[in-house]
Parts: C-alpha cells; sequence; structure tokens
C-alpha cells in the first residue's frame, strides 16, 4: 500500500482543512468551466495551485499589493471579455475569480467563513445554466463538501477526522431534506422569479431557421434530446411521425429560407385544412432551443394547450407552423391534438402559387434540362406522373444515403442528379424541390424532425436532434399540399423501421458494444427515464401543478395565496413540533443522572451541605451522623451500588439494574427535612 510523503502526514490540521475546502473550491469551478472564459479558468487553477502548494511548504499568504494586484487584473479582463462587469456572464466569471482570490488571504475562521460564503453563491450560478439532473446531482456532492467543511470548521479542538465531520454534514442536510421538500412543493412559483436558466443556448445545436445544403447532416452526429412524446393512445404508424418545422419556400442557389411574411399571408394561399380520421392526442416535453417555434405533428388545427396558457399565446401560420410569441428558453411541456390524415393548401390554382415554381437564374443547369426531358418525353403527362418518375429515378438511379457525401459547390441539384448521386435528406429534399420546380411544380422544403425512439422503461417517444429531418411538399389540384418525402425513396428503411445514420462508435462506445451489443441501449434507457422523470416532476413543476396537489388534498385552491396560506400553516405546524420536541429532549436526561439529583436533593433537605457536584461516593461520606447505624448504612450501600452501575464492569443487565436502583430509592430510609430546611411560617395579616 503506497503511503502518503511525510510532509503530508506531519501537516497541521490547519493545512488539512485548508487542501481540503480548496479541493472543494476547484470541484465548484470546475462545474462552471464551460461557461466562463478560459482565461477566467486558467487564473482559478493556477490561484488554487499557488495557495495549496504555500499551505504544503508552510509559506507566508502573498502581501495586500500582490492581491490587489491581481483583483486589478482580473476586473480589468472580465470587462474586457464581456464589455461590462455586470449581468450573469459577467457576474459569474467575477465571483469566481474572487473565490480563488480570497483562498490567498485565508488566515482565520472568519475569513474561511467568508470562503464558504463565496463557495455556495457560487454553487448557487450553476442553476443559472442548467437545471438537468446531472448538474443538480454535481451540486449535491459540492454541497455536501462545503458542509462538511463548515462543520470541521466548528470543531477547534483536536485533529477530528474528516470523514466525522462528512457524516455530521451528511446527517444535517438529510434533516433539513424534508424542509426543502415542503418548500420545493409548496412555495409560490411566480414569473419570473422562477426558472432562471434560459438564455444559455449559445452552441445548441437543433433546427434552423434556414437551410444551407450539407448542415443538417451536421445535427445527425447530435444524439442529444430535442424532445420527448407521450401519446395517450396507441402511437400513429412511424412512416407518419413528422413533426413540423420550418417551412423554406425562397432559394437563392445555396440556402433556402422561409417566405417573406408579406407573401406568406396571401389570402388566395389560405384555406382550411380538412382532416379526416380520429384525432390523435399526445403530450410533448420541448427541450430550450431558444426557438419561437413549437413542434407538433402534421396536421394540428387547434392550439398546444400547456398549464396557464391562452390561445394568444401561439400564432399560426398558413403552412402549419405553430409560432411561440417568445422564444423557447427552458423546458416546456405542452399537449396537442393533430391528424395525421388530412389536406391543407387551396384546391385550385392561385396566383400565389407562381411563388412557389421561382428558381434562381444561373444555377443547376443540367437540373433544368432534365426536366425539360422530362416534359417533352411525356408531354401530356400529370404532375403526379412526373413525380412518380423523379422518384422512380431516385429508386433505380444508384442514388444512396450517407452522412458524407462530401463537399457541394455552385450547383448543388446538378451534383446531386448527376455527379456524386449521394447525400443526407437535405440535399435529397432540396434536388427534389429544384426539379419540381423545373418541372413547373409548385414545391418546397419543409424541415422538422421524423420518427422517434420508443423508451420501454417510461413509454415516451425520444425524438433527438439527429432525428432531424427534411421533406418536400408539391401542390396538386384538388388535393393542395401534399407530402413527398423522396428520402424514402432512396432508403425506405429511414422512415420505415427509423433506422438513422450513425457515426461510427468511440473507444468507450466500442468497447461497450464488444462486451453488451444491448447493454449501451439499455442504460441509456434508464438514464433517460430518469432524467426524464427529473425533468417531469422537478424542472416542469409548474404553479398550476401546486394547485392541482392542493386540490388532490382536499383543499381548496385558486391562486398562489392558498399557497403561500399552506405553507404559513405547515410552518406553523412545523415550528410546534420543534418546540414539543426541544421540551422533551431537555426532560430526557441520563435517568443515572436523574437519580442521583434526586439523592443530592434528598440530603440537601435534610441539612447535609452537599457539594453541587458531588459524586456516590461523596455522598456516602456526607451523611449525617444523627442517622440510625442501619439506615445509615443501607444508604451508604445503595449510593455506592449506583456508582458501580456507572463505572464498575458487569455482567449484569445495565438497564435491569438501573430499573432495581430506582425502585430501591423509594423504600430507603432517607433522612427528614431539618427544620431549618422548611417554609418559614406566613407573616401575620396585620404584619
Amino acid at each position: 500500500m503506497t503511503q502518503l510523503p511525510p510532509r503530508w502526514t506531519a501537516l497541521p490540521r490547519e493545512g488539512r482543512d485548508t487542501l481540503f475546502l480548496l479541493a472543494v473550491i476547484g470541484w465548484v469551478v470546475a462545474m462552471q468551466a464551460a461557461h466562463i472564459p478560459l482565461w477566467c479558468l486558467g487564473l482559478t487553477a493556477v490561484l488554487l495551485a499557488w495557495r495549496a502548494w504555500l499551505t504544503l511548504r508552510l509559506r507566508p499568504l502573498p502581501g495586500l499589493w500582490t492581491r490587489a494586484l491581481l483583483l486589478t487584473l482580473a476586473v480589468g479582463a472580465t470587462y474586457l471579455t464581456h464589455r461590462t462587469i455586470l449581468g450573469r456572464d459577467a457576474g459569474v466569471t467575477l465571483i469566481v475569480v474572487l473565490l480563488a482570490l480570497k483562498t490567498l488571504e485565508l488566515r482565520a475562521r472568519r475569513d474561511a467563513f467568508v470562503v464558504f460564503f463565496l463557495s455556495f453563491f457560487t454553487l448557487l450560478t450553476h442553476f443559472f445554466y442548467s437545471q438537468s439532473l446531472l448538474t443538480a446531482l454535481g451540486i449535491l456532492l459540492a454541497l455536501w463538501g462545503l458542509l462538511t467543511a463548515l462543520v470541521n470548521a466548528h470543531m477547534p479542538v483536536g485533529r477530528p477526522p474528516l470523514w466525522h465531520a462528512a457524516r455530521l454534514a451528511g446527517g444535517m442536510a438529510l434533516l433539513g431534506a424534508p424542509i426543502m421538500l415542503v418548500l420545493f412543493m409548496l412555495f409560490p412559483r411566480m414569473a419570473p422569479l422562477w426558472g432562471i436558466p434560459g438564455d444559455g443556448l449559445t452552441g445548441r445545436s437543433g433546427l434552423s431557421p434556414s437551410m444551407s445544403v450539407g448542415t443538417l447532416a451536421s445535427l445527425a452526429l447530435d444524439d442529444s434530446v430535442a424532445m420527448r412524446v407521450r401519446f395517450e393512445g396507441p402511437p400513429p404508424p412511424r412512416h407518419t411521425q413528422y413533426f413540423r418545422g420550418p417551412v423554406l419556400s425562397q432559394f437563392d442557389g445555396r440556402e433556402w429560407l422561409p417566405q417573406q411574411a408579406g407573401l406568406s399571408s396571401r389570402g388566395d394561399l389560405i384555406a382550411p385544412v380538412r382532416t379526416r380520421g380520429e384525432p390523435l392526442r399526445y403530450e410533448v416535453t420541448l427541450e430550450p432551443n431558444n426557438r419561437p417555434w413549437l413542434l407538433v405533428l402534421e396536421a394540428t388545427t387547434t392550439p398546444p394547450r400547456w398549464p396557464g396558457s391562452s390561445p394568444r399565446d401561439v400564432v399560426p401560420t398558413p403552412d402549419l407552423q405553430w409560432l411561440l410569441r417568445r422564444p423557447v428558453t427552458d423546458l416546456m411541456r405542452y399537449e396537442a391534438v393533430s391528424h395525421v390524415d388530412f389536406q391543407h393548401g387551396p384546391g385550385e390554382p392561385v396566383l400565389g402559387l407562381q411563388d412557389f415554381v421561382a428558381l434562381p437564374p444561373g444555377f443547376n443547369p443540367r437540373t433544368l434540362a432534365l426536366a425539360q426531358d422530362m416534359r417533352r418525353q411525356a408531354a401530356k403527362a400529370s404532375p403526379q406522373a412526373l413525380i412518380d418518375q423523379a422518384l422512380a429515378r431516385l429508386r433505380t438511379g444508384g442514388y444512396t444515403y450517407t452522412l458524407s457525401p462530401g463537399l457541394y459547390g455552385q450547383h448543388t441539384a446538378d451534383e446531386f442528379w448527376f455527379d456524386r448521386k449521394a447525400g443526407f435528406c437535405e440535399h435529397i429534399a432540396s434536388s427534389f424541390v429544384v426539379l419540381m420546380r423545373a418541372l413547373d411544380i409548385p414545391a418546397r422544403v419543409v424541415t422538422g424532425y421524423q420518427g422517434g425512439e420508443l423508451n420501454p422503461v417510461d413509454g415516451f417517444f425520444t425524438v433527438r436532434q439527429s432525428d432531424a429531418h427534411a421533406w418536400a411538399e408539391v401542390w396538386l389540384a384538388q388535393q393542395g399540399w401534399v407530402r413527398i418525402d423522396p428520402t424514402a425513396s432512396v432508403a425506405p428503411s429511414r422512415t420505415d423501421t427509423l433506422q438513422r445514420l450513425r457515426p461510427p462508435p468511440g473507444l468507450f462506445g466500442g468497447a461497450m458494444l464488444a462486451i453488451s451489443p444491448t447493454l449501451s441501449q439499455q442504460l441509456r434507457a434508464v438514464w433517460e427515464a430518469t432524467n426524464n422523470r427529473w425533468n417531469q416532476w422537478v424542472l416542469n413543476y409548474t404553479q398550476s401543478r401546486q394547485l392541482d396537489l392542493l386540490r388532490q388534498l382536499g383543499l381548496r385552491a385558486s391562486d398562489w395565496t392558498d399557497l403561500a396560506y399552506a405553507l404559513m400553516v405547515l410552518v406553523i405546524a412545523a415550528s410546534g413540533l420543534g418546540a414539543v420536541w426541544t421540551l422533551w429532549e431537555r426532560r430526557q436526561s441520563d435517568p443515572w443522572l436523574r437519580l442521583l439529583v434526586r439523592a443530592r436533593q434528598r440530603l440537601a433537605r435534610a441539612g447535609v451541605a452537599v457539594p453541587p457536584q458531588a459524586t456516590p461516593r461523596q455522598l456516602a461520606q456526607h451523611l449525617p451522623v444523627s442517622l440510625a447505624p442501619m439506615d445509615n448504612q443501607a444508604l451508604r450501600d445503595w449510593l455506592l451500588r449506583l456508582e458501580a452501575q456507572r463505572y464498575a464492569a458487569s455482567s449484569a443487565d445495565p438497564a435491569l439494574a438501573l430499573a432495581t436502583l430506582e425502585r430501591d430509592f423509594a423504600r430507603l430510609p432517607w433522612p427528614s427535612p431539618s427544620p431549618a430546611s422548611a417554609s418559614p411560617p406566613a407573616p401575620p395579616r396585620g404584619a
């Protein structure tokens, strides 16, 4: 077994406690590594390492001017990075640096308490960026470490082991857990104080309001969760699970963009949605994406609902998309009703459809020539026949579905149809729509998510960023807009059995697959189900769910004031129980000490001068000489038995011996109270 160096074992307790506190602070700061600048992370690591080196070497701490210079540099770097020293990001950066600098003047207990306060505050700032289950577990570990250091600081005598302080800190946290649970369940949630994190979505991948050919392929490498869906009844067939996102109608040769607001709101393009069959009811838990759209199945005719929502909170668009009036910056759960069998759009040709056959000049000449050949070969072919011919070309022309088709140039559709014959869903959908427009068939690109993976643990469908998809919509007379997924012609397994293109597994993933092909999937299913429960019951515990809880308990609850009253009643009840417990605990002293106190009181009432802290043997020496020899001996024997019960080794049951002493106490010949100790007579009434 490796032994610690002599310098570590000989380190005084103050040094040991300082190193432990520095380790806890390092863990607190490491959790913020993704949200603070690199210079801040590096400077904090250097300062903590420097403080640890000073502790190990028993060197003096730096002086005031050194600390002032470091503080000035930190404030200046914070201002240069964020252009302010206020706000969330600048404030977190500054508080992390101040915490590290404060350790350089950690000399007395007062300084330690300031460091504890700053550490707890820094710990709280993690929730500014994330409230995930992993974040909560990391904060719980850091909280235990800080409580351990705080408990250890209140043990000034000796060298108590850190594990002893850790057990006390864990017990304190467990005692406070019921109070925390009650506050969580009943403390009124009033916006905007609840749900602080929201805009920390920089760099988060997801759907975009535009589509450049090749962008969705990068999402296939992102296995993070986009949303979770739970259906009330049987789920719809997998090939109908299209969650509608941005609809892109304008093409500049390289990028697809949404139609301009003035054009998309033209009256001739707006037509009621015609649905068939029974509606499909489901619930969506949408992850934050900093986008304003609500992802729902096609087609949703009524506004999605969530607790406290109103129809004015969402805006429908003519292309079957639902938009929020604000970006989705925190976890959001809503209910929706959709029809997978529907028709929408104008049934007859209208002027506005001309915008959906426009193509930029100078792009994809070979695709335009292909469209002319198809028209010439089938002069009187219907639009449906031309669509079927294009899909047949995709099925039989040697086209492949791949994540790495190579970098496309200026003429993206030409390269797909004639050169590469390989692409991801956006390559296929974009090239198909370009061909349709060249055939004078109105068409547009729709992006969103297709399909989902059923989690057998909790029954939710998990839709990931890798499920991002692009498909086409073409306009046909008497039918309106019709969904066409050209990717299904190239790779039918993409939409039928939801076989996704996956990047090659890494070293750890390959090892897991070698051990057990299904183990990693089972572990991921359990973890995601646990994470989903955290989202449903913790992050999405809104005020409406609080009120529902009170109603289930039989209480009338209509707004947050009822929650405040319920919380007040519980606080008063808990305070009363705590007071009763304290009084009861005060009365529950050591029964052996109670017998000793009663013996002292009996002798004191008899006029015997008994020292306040007299032991049983000392009481036996102070017995009055006026007692009869037998009575004196009986009292002396009882007092010595009382002493032996506490201090002498014996095989008898201690509880039984103590019960015998209590029974004999009432039978002993205690001396009668002396007249001097009796209460004086009351003075005459006229005195």
